[in-house]
């Protein structure tokens, strides 16, 4: 899977655990809601780290735990 499929889908997993929608993401995290659908729907090919970051402060996790997912091992990237 592509990088960029691997944040969009653990951004769709963080958001349905804590029963959240893309507005309420924007609301918290100053994130423009076209950045977040964007990257829910792939829109770019890479993310950049400032945004996640920002995203995740909306959340209330910090960046370890965004990425503590196998959704980001090595065998399940493409190179």
């Amino acid at each position: 899977m592509k990088l960029n499929r691997a944040v969009s889908e653990r951004l769709s997993e963080l958001l349905a655990e804590r029963n959240m929608t893309q507005y309420q993401l924007y609301i918290k995290s100053g994130v423009p809601k076209s950045t977040i659908g964007n990257v829910i729907n792939c829109s770019y090919d890479s993310v950049k780290l400032r945004v996640i970051h920002e995203m995740c402060q909306g959340m209330g996790i910090d960046l370890s735990t965004f990425f503590a997912s196998p959704l980001f091992e090595d065998k399940n990237l493409e190179p």
